[in-house]
């Protein structure tokens, strides 16, 4: 085997979240974009189409109704700074998307997403550092992360 792709199957509007992520995640391009000639599927739906996230591989197409999301798998969006947060987090979760908890997110189009800030891997990470235990009750508690008010509640002894 050389290599393992996340393949996406939109109910429909495969190309509109392939343009949506793009933008939102840096170093992202749409690579190629297969169209339906309307045999099968509705002309112009999406048979396959390749993408890159953050320079990882992704493909997607249009699946027809029988084809959902479910929370069991989300993208990682992990970022560097609130402000980069806070875009992210805006983005991602406009024009229709659903707010979660801890971090959590429902785009538009169905897929669930985890925007983290690196901070917070890295105080997980170290718990001889910090209090792990009063980092995931702050953490709990928010829906879109405040890397301050984590740090904080890390800090605490």
């Amino acid at each position: 085997m050389s290599s393992v792709t996340p393949s996406l199957a939109f109910k429909d509007h495969a190309e509109d979240a392939i343009k949506l992520y793009v933008s939102v995640i840096k170093n992202s391009k749409i690579g190629n974009i297969m169209r339906s000639d309307g045999i099968g599927m509705p002309k112009g739906s999406v048979l396959h189409a390749s993408f890159e996230l953050d320079g990882r591989e992704f493909t997607a197409m249009d699946g027809g109704p029988s084809f959902s999301f479910a929370e069991g798998i989300s993208l990682v969006a992990t970022c560097e700074t609130q402000e980069e947060l806070d875009n992210v987090w805006k983005r991602l979760s406009s024009d229709g998307g659903e707010e979660g908890r801890c971090g959590w997110l429902k785009d538009r189009f169905g897929v669930s997403w985890q925007v983290i800030p690196r901070a917070l891997g890295e105080m997980m990470s170290h718990p001889e550092s910090g209090n792990p235990g009063k980092l995931m009750e702050a953490l709990l508690k928010m829906d879109k992360l405040d890397i301050a008010t984590l740090k904080q509640a890390y800090k605490q002894r």
